[in-house]
């Protein structure tokens, strides 16, 4: 058989599964980039699975086959959200208190946490904002756990005395006041993030030097 005859040589049996995972993977990515985009402009009552499935560019049936509706979607953007902010957290858990001081970790941290939600505003529409059903609220909890476990696990660092009682408390305001700050640093104008992204830390800092010492 000559060289223009010979048929493709097929890759291997098991490299196609790997190559349709990472295609699946991608799809994947793409549905729910779009499904962020679409939550983010319209809420969750207005989004359709077609609005979805139109800005990813692929057909309604693509899409159903790996989301079998809006409310799978929103799941699969939750445990997304939670898997990236938990990562940008991580570095907080390697800290060395008698090196880095608190104001100067969250000089580094606090700007790519921000530029996250900038870039991913459904995670407030969806999870913070609180205008999604109740049901869509609830898978926050997972979200908001592992965040409330990175601060306590901060705030542990630089005050390992404190009662834990008081460290939890100190995590859960924290929290809380990071929520609420959170809708003006994503709809602030470029130019004013990082003011206010140093007005949040200026507020943390305060207050966690209250903690320590009243």
């Amino acid at each position: 058989m000559t060289a223009e005859t010979s048929s493709p040589v097929e890759p291997p049996a098991t490299e196609r599964p790997k190559r349709r995972q990472a295609r699946g993977e991608r799809r994947i990515a793409q549905l729910l980039e779009a499904a962020g985009q679409v939550f983010a402009e319209s809420g969750y009552a207005a989004t359709t699975t077609n609005a979805i499935a139109a800005r990813a560019g692929v057909s309604p049936g693509s899409l159903y086959q790996y989301f079998p509706n809006k409310d799978a979607i929103a799941a699969a953007l939750a445990e997304y959200y939670a898997d990236n902010l938990d990562a940008l957290l991580a570095p907080f858990a390697v800290l060395d208190p008698s090196v880095v001081t608190l104001e100067q970790a969250l000089a580094v941290s606090l700007g790519p946490i921000v530029e996250f939600h900038r870039v991913n505003p459904a995670c407030i529409v969806l999870f913070v904002g609180g205008s999604a059903p109740g049901h869509v609220m609830d898978l926050q909890a997972p979200l908001m756990a592992r965040t409330h476990q990175r601060i306590t696990a901060l705030l542990t660092l630089y005050g390992p005395d404190l009662p834990a009682t008081r460290l939890e408390l100190g995590a859960t305001v924290m929290l809380a006041a990071y929520k609420g700050v959170l809708p003006l640093l994503v709809e602030a104008p470029e130019e004013q993030v990082p003011a206010l992204t140093q007005q949040l830390q200026d507020l943390f800092v305060g207050y966690f030097e209250r903690l320590l010492t009243v």
